[in-house]
């Protein structure tokens, strides 16, 4: 069975580096056979969490399809940037979002709890974002993610690829192969395990 992987950053800006490093990842598990989604948080703009608003109005739409996408894959990989030391609003405002969603018509849905993923981080400064990917690694650690020791941390992220998008550095590469390599595996595993 081919592992099915969701790829996404943890930013929308254009250029982004997260998005770069998503990039890679995107290459990278298709090489090693997982089956990839990659999607941008652009294409589900949330409203701030606010509990009030969800009792007035209910989780939004776009939580319930990032929901049901997390459901669908047998792991995720999030490439984050570094926001003043920590994961940017956007991600962790999607992240506590899905975690609202409890059923999908009337069905349980669990799309966090026990789900495999892998963390990627990017910064334009020496720690590559770590201080983010620590952060986010917590988060997800207590909503009962499945999170994989390996992690792809991109320093000096400006000047971290070259004209084709690829990692400029062998460690770089032989880190990011690690990261989907376990991912893959660990995927596989739990996807079996459901199977069974």
């Amino acid at each position: 069975m081919t592992p099915k992987i969701l790829v996404f950053a943890g930013s929308i800006r254009t250029g982004a580096y997260s998005g770069k490093t998503a990039d890679v990842a995107q290459k990278e598990l298709a090489v090693q056979g997982a089956e990839v989604t990659r999607i941008s948080l652009a294409d589900y703009p949330l409203p701030i969490m606010d509990q009030d608003l969800e009792k007035e109005k209910g989780v939004p739409e776009n939580a319930y399809r990032l929901a049901r996408l997390f459901a669908a894959h047998d792991g995720i990989l999030i490439a984050t940037p570094e926001y003043n030391g920590s994961m940017p609003p956007l991600l962790k405002n999607a992240i506590d979002w899905i975690s609202r969603v409890k059923t999908d018509d009337g069905k349980p849905l669990r799309p966090l709890p026990g789900k495999v993923v892998a963390i990627c981080s990017s910064s334009d400064g020496h720690f590559a974002g770590i201080r983010s990917a620590a952060h986010l690694r917590a988060v997800l650690a207590h909503i009962q993610m499945d999170v994989i020791a390996p992690q792809c941390s991109v320093p000096n992220a400006d000047q971290a690829f070259d004209e084709d998008g690829a990692f400029r550095e062998e460690r770089l590469r032989k880190s990011m192969h690690r990261v989907c390599e376990v991912l893959i595996e660990r995927a596989w595993q739990a996807s079996d395990r459901v199977a069974r």
